[in-house]
């Protein structure tokens, strides 16, 4: 049984752009694996990602992965190539459904709103819900992306949010109306590509701070805000919305290779 509630147990380290590390349960999850070298190019057909800033840590460091979240495989930057060697030594990944079919191994495939039950150590039970996500503009098609909530079985409303890439919209809103969310793990910097378009691709501070006023209760962490050259945000234009929606006091910023608690808002 779940004597602890979910916060309580909630510790983060922040490797670096859509990275982080969580550890809740006695379980340890990955968010987006990106190891790679900073001046890592990145080609495609259309454009070259470049990535600005190594991870904090190295994934050797960082004990045996229980969990990938995996929000989707099909962009360097949310899945690099020291990355995707780390999937074949966790004991789980779930990505989206098309995702899982070209990784094979462990992963398994969600579609939004679907859940998966994952074993604690201790006998209790973690609920992964996939969440929906949108990477840009309505009528673009960046390929299917999720996002993520945990809690645990006997709490399954309270949980904590890992929103992956995507903008501000009702998809996004619906997670607040369906979970109490306690902690959201927030992609920023309104990644812009010119290539396929001039609209941003990850939420802008602007949407952050929308999604911040739905999410009520919870402490926001930045993440996905720095560390590659096609962000068109920074910190520093996040910091100044939330101030001036006063709301600085729900931001927990990520200090890069530092074990972290989240407090409650």
């Amino acid at each position: 049984m779940c004597a602890i509630s979910i916060e309580r147990e909630l510790e983060f380290l922040y490797v670096g752009g859509p990275t982080a590390v969580l550890e809740i349960g006695g379980l340890r999850l990955v968010t987006d694996p990106t190891f790679d070298d900073a001046g890592t190019e990145y080609p495609t057909k259309l454009y070259v990602l470049r990535k600005t800033q190594g991870p904090s840590v190295s994934p050797q460091t960082i004990g045996p992965v229980d969990v990938v979240l995996l929000s989707h495989d099909h962009h360097s930057d949310n899945l690099d190539a020291t990355g995707r060697a780390l999937l074949a030594t966790a004991k789980r990944v779930i990505t989206t459904a098309a995702g899982a079919e070209r990784l094979h191994g462990s992963a398994v495939g969600l579609t939004p709103w679907q859940s998966i039950d994952v074993p604690c150590a201790d006998g209790r039970h973690m609920i992964v819900t996939a969440t929906p996500a949108r990477h840009g503009p309505a009528d673009g098609d960046r390929g299917p992306v999720i996002g993520f909530t945990i809690a645990f079985a006997d709490a399954p409303r309270r949980a904590v949010y890992v929103s992956g890439d995507t903008v501000w919209y009702d998809g996004v809103a619906e997670v607040a109306r369906r979970f109490d969310v306690i902690a959201a793990f927030l992609f920023m910097g309104a990644a812009r590509v010119a290539a396929v378009g001039p609209a941003h691709l990850t939420m802008t501070a602007a949407e952050a701070v929308d999604a911040a006023r739905v999410f009520a209760q919870a402490t926001i962490v930045p993440l996905h805000f720095e560390g590659w050259a096609h962000f068109s945000e920074a910190r520093e234009d996040i910091t100044r919305a939330f101030a001036g929606a006063g709301l600085a006091h729900r931001v927990c910023w990520p200090i890069p290779g530092k074990r972290m608690r989240v407090q409650p808002v």
